[in-house]
């Protein structure tokens, strides 16, 4: 990125803030670590205006631009009103965060949700413009413009890109891919199995043990680093690759738009990768047992780089999907 312009930003955890600055996308100050007081509104909105006022310090002879960050949960992103963020009982009601910010600090203020921002940042200097410029050196006469953002950890979350520009949706409620039924268990929401808790209680349920064990430890479990139930941790992390799959699923039918999975859990990929693939280039059936691809496109991973030019040449022929994963 040229961008030679500075932003102050900050990342927004239930125990503690965490701010920055940045240019071209990187971080240029050290990181101011505070607690986030979420039980205290009063306290909460003193510690913003303290962390960003560090940044501004650290930041002299230069001086930022904008402010911008993400903060969980549902956000007026036009207005900068939070609602009803998890960990944040404070918030309860909505809390006019970006008015306040701008006032203090005469910045124009920017915020939106951690899906919103990842899949943004895959479209204008990340996953979108690696894809795009394949597409021009094989002198193909095809962009891509939108993209489909999940985020996997603790949480299951999406931004979704139409036309290069974020759809926030008209109650700025885009992108709730965490609501989304899930596909083995009907009465309960994607997330359930899409999240750190979900690997943990699938493990658990299926393992008959009670070991408070780590998603990580869980993977090591199943590639055979750590002693455990093996095939236990293999089929929690096939359960997440089904649930996942069948949310994308959705999500592909609507939006037609590249894929880019990040998070934590992520980490897993060699075990998640293949089996989400497998499920979106599997078949559904009619009435009639006629057989139709659960998605129109066909769905290819940039993990294995020898699989780019396969794609690409494939392109040549018709519609593909993507996928991609951001860790």
């Amino acid at each position: 990125m040229s961008d030679d312009r500075v932003v102050m930003t900050l990342y927004a955890g239930g125990a503690n803030f965490v701010f920055s600055g940045l240019k071209r996308g990187k971080r240029i100050t050290s990181l101011i670590v505070l607690p986030s007081n979420a039980n205290h509104l009063d306290k909460c909105l003193q510690t913003i205006i303290d962390g960003f006022q560090k940044v501004k310090e650290l930041l002299l002879p230069e001086s930022a631009v904008a402010i911008s960050f993400s903060f969980p949960g549902t956000v007026d992103y036009l207005n900068g009103i939070i609602f009803n963020p998890p960990k944040f009982p404070s918030f309860q009601g909505g809390v006019t965060l970006g008015p306040m910010l701008e006032d203090y600090f005469n910045l124009p203020t920017y915020i939106n949700n951690g899906g919103n921002i990842f899949a943004y940042g895959e479209s204008i200097a990340g996953f979108l413009s690696e894809v795009n410029r394949g597409f021009k050196n094989m002198e193909l006469k095809k962009k891509f413009r939108n993209l489909i953002g999940i985020t996997i950890g603790t949480g299951f979350g999406a931004g979704v890109i139409v036309n290069n520009q974020i759809c926030n949706g008209d109650n700025s409620a885009g992108g709730e891919v965490w609501l989304i039924r899930n596909v083995l268990e009907p009465n309960l929401i994607a997330e359930e199995s899409v999240s750190s808790r979900g690997i943990q209680e699938s493990y658990k349920d299926l393992s008959g043990l009670n070991d408070s064990l780590s998603p990580k430890e869980i993977y090591e479990i199943a590639i055979g680093k750590k002693d455990g139930c093996q095939s236990s941790a293999i089929t929690s992390y096939d359960r997440l690759a089904r649930v996942t799959a069948e949310a994308l699923v959705n999500l592909i039918g609507i939006i037609d738009g590249a894929i880019v999975i990040g998070g934590g859990i992520m980490g897993a990929s060699k075990l998640l990768l293949p089996q989400i693939l497998k499920y979106l280039n599997s078949t559904i059936e009619n009435r009639k047992g006629e057989k139709f691809s659960r998605i129109i496109s066909k769905a290819y991973s940039f993990e294995k780089k020898s699989l780019n030019k396969n794609f690409m040449h494939e392109t040549r022929r018709g519609k593909c999907a993507l996928f991609f994963s951001g860790n």
